[in-house]
């Protein structure tokens, strides 16, 4: 990895480079991962992976805000966001 974000088919293509499985195999494979993770984060609100971090869904409420065009103030929706946490582990990792 030079820099460059990391793609799902970057994902696909790195696995297919270390294994013997096809590109579809792990496609599938690599897209039901991550219908996991959505999953659970819309079911329990938090996905834990152990040594990487932790993944949060909670409720923004409404708040003001205003449109930078024509400077009217305008009420945005509440919604839904979701914050990544690193573990300790991975932090140090990171940070050397």
């Amino acid at each position: 990895m030079n820099g460059q974000t990391l793609t799902k088919a970057g994902i696909v293509d790195y696995i297919y480079e270390r294994t013997d499985k096809n590109r579809a195999e792990i496609k599938d494979l690599v897209e039901t991962v991550l219908d996991i993770m959505k999953q659970a984060i819309k079911k329990d609100h938090a996905l834990l992976v152990s040594g990487f971090g932790k993944f949060e869904a909670y409720a923004k409420k409404a708040r003001k805000g205003r449109n930078p065009q024509t400077n009217e103030t305008i009420t945005l929706p509440p919604r839904k966001v979701v914050v990544f946490r690193l573990s300790r582990k991975f932090r140090a990792e990171l940070n050397g």
